[in-house]
């Protein structure tokens, strides 16, 4: 009986098969790898969005703070100026007038509403300061793992693409907080 004569193509196709199964299977990783990264692309805009709308909205009610308190001077200035004109006419032996009295009276009333708009627009400048912070690390966050899931296919590490996914997370508990 002849000896049988092995076909190395036979030996070949079996190697083959079996890159195509390790290299198909790394490529579903590759895959998952750039699907999670373009979510966090698209959270990491939203959050970038967000957080440069809170940044704005901080500087306006910051501007519009400064401007009350400029207003809250101008009325303090007239009012000083009132009261020392009111002294010198007293100092003279002159009567003051009901109307100067009465606005010295409003010009202190509009002082204390425009210094309570003053503080409001503060508070709400701080807030919405408060809320970019968060914001900005969120978008911190994701950039970070977004750049971690390149490093995990370049290096070929799925443990670094695991690291991704939490720095992921850890920028949505960040949009989350700035949101709230």
């Amino acid at each position: 009986m002849p000896e049988e004569i092995e076909v190395p193509t036979e030996h070949l196709h079996e190697k083959m098969q079996e890159e195509l199964e390790e290299h198909g299977a790394e490529r579903k990783w590759i895959s998952r790898v750039a699907v999670s990264s373009a979510i966090l692309a698209v959270a990491a805009a939203i959050t970038a969005l967000l957080a440069s709308h809170h940044s704005d909205e901080a500087i306006l009610e910051q501007m519009r703070a400064t401007d009350q308190w400029s207003y809250f001077q101008a009325k303090s200035i007239k009012l000083e100026i009132l009261k020392g004109n009111n002294d010198l006419l007293v100092a003279d032996g002159k009567s003051v007038s009901p109307d100067r009295l009465s606005k010295a009276k409003t010009y202190a009333d509009e002082m204390a509403g425009i210094q309570d708009k003053g503080k409001e627009l503060e508070e709400s400048s701080a807030e919405h300061m408060h809320h970019h912070v968060s914001l900005a690390r969120g978008v911190t966050a994701f950039q970070i793992a977004i750049a971690m899931g390149a490093i995990a296919v370049l290096a070929r590490r799925p443990r670094l693409w695991f690291l991704s996914l939490a720095l992921g997370l850890l920028g949505v508990m960040f949009m989350i907080l700035g949101l709230l």
